[in-house]
């Protein structure tokens, strides 16, 4: 789609990258959704202009240097879900039963069981789950023993991603507001972030989560800048 128009470019870059639909997300990533959106001249040096434009948000981002340590690459799946990867983010002490509930209802349900689980937890915390997780399903022919590093690397830097995501509209307050005028009720936003993160294309991959898991993207808001064009 060809955007000639200064209306309609602002439009389009604030839906690429200002809505919560977006995220707020990297420079590379708000190219890479402008250039699926639409096109104009010089609009990929508009889009990084736009894109530095917001110091406010720069502020929120943090350092994503490498730490210090030996790295240990996971095997290749050869399917989707085949391996999970699990982190917690909360200082609540959730048991092995509120987890495997967690799973049941928010992973299985949906994607049917897995062979593994990757986790920093324990090996008794993993056995426990992996316990609680037969009781569930009647049956003691589940996934296999989990591989337990000290941390695991794609939870977090996936964590990192989602907690900056939630802190940019939370702490500025944007267009997400109730009649009090509060934004931090942050749970209620996370779907939005969850189907904006399948979306981005990963350079590990090259490939979106989305594509790799359904073999399609869910069309975001600012498709629909095309359709009224039409």
């Amino acid at each position: 789609m060809t955007l000639r128009s200064r209306f309609l470019i602002n439009t389009s870059l604030h839906e690429c990258h200002d809505r919560i639909s977006s995220g707020h997300l990297s420079e590379d990533r708000t190219l890479e959704k402008v250039k699926n959106c639409a096109w104009w001249p010089s609009w990929r040096n508009k889009t990084i202009e736009y894109f530095h434009t917001g110091d406010r948000f720069q502020k929120e981002n943090r350092s994503t240097g490498k730490k210090i340590g030996i790295i240990v690459h996971i095997q290749e799946t050869k399917f989707p879900w085949e391996v999970v990867h699990m982190d917690w983010v909360t200082h609540k002490d959730d048991t092995a039963m509120d987890t495997a509930l967690l799973l049941w209802s928010r992973v299985i349900s949906h994607t049917g069981l897995f062979n593994n689980i990757i986790s920093y937890r324990d090996p008794k915390f993993t056995s426990a789950l992996r316990t609680n997780l037969q009781r569930l399903f009647g049956t003691k022919l589940l996934f296999s023993t989990a591989y337990h590093p000290q941390t695991d690397g794609l939870a977090e830097r996936m964590i990192q991603t989602l907690e900056d995501m939630i802190r940019r509209f939370c702490a500025y307050g944007l267009e997400f507001k109730y009649s009090d005028g509060f934004t931090h009720y942050w749970c209620t936003i996370i779907p939005a972030f969850k189907s904006e993160y399948k979306t981005l294309v990963h350079s590990s991959t090259g490939q979106t989560p989305a594509i790799l898991e359904k073999g399609w993207n869910p069309r975001p808001p600012a498709d629909r800048l095309r359709k009224d064009l039409i």
